[in-house]
């Protein structure tokens, strides 16, 4: 029984390093984006300056055995907003 605990830590270790570079990809994907830093710029010449706040939850959940062939398939429907924030990201809405 001693050893399910140490496979545990592993696992959320790992999960906490994925989700670092999780993190880190959509800041910079955020950063790199010439459309956002663009128009950033734009409001800035008008004398504002610029705060951006993005809220993203990440989450994880590992299936039970089985789980994933049962599990019920949903389409997403996106706006054309939607869909060019998440090219934005670089995250395919498709």
């Amino acid at each position: 029984m001693l050893a399910e605990p140490r496979v545990r830590t592993q696992m959320d270790d790992d999960l906490k390093k994925y989700r670092s570079q999780l993190e880190r990809a959509i800041h910079d994907a955020l950063t790199e984006s010439a459309a956002i830093n663009s128009i950033i710029y734009k409001i800035q010449e008008t004398g504002y300056d610029v705060f951006l706040i993005i809220e993203a939850t990440v989450g994880f959940h590992q299936p039970e055995d089985g789980e994933t062939e049962a599990a019920p398939k949903f389409r997403l429907e996106l706006t054309s907003q939607d869909e060019r924030f998440l090219r934005q990201l670089k995250i395919s809405p498709d």
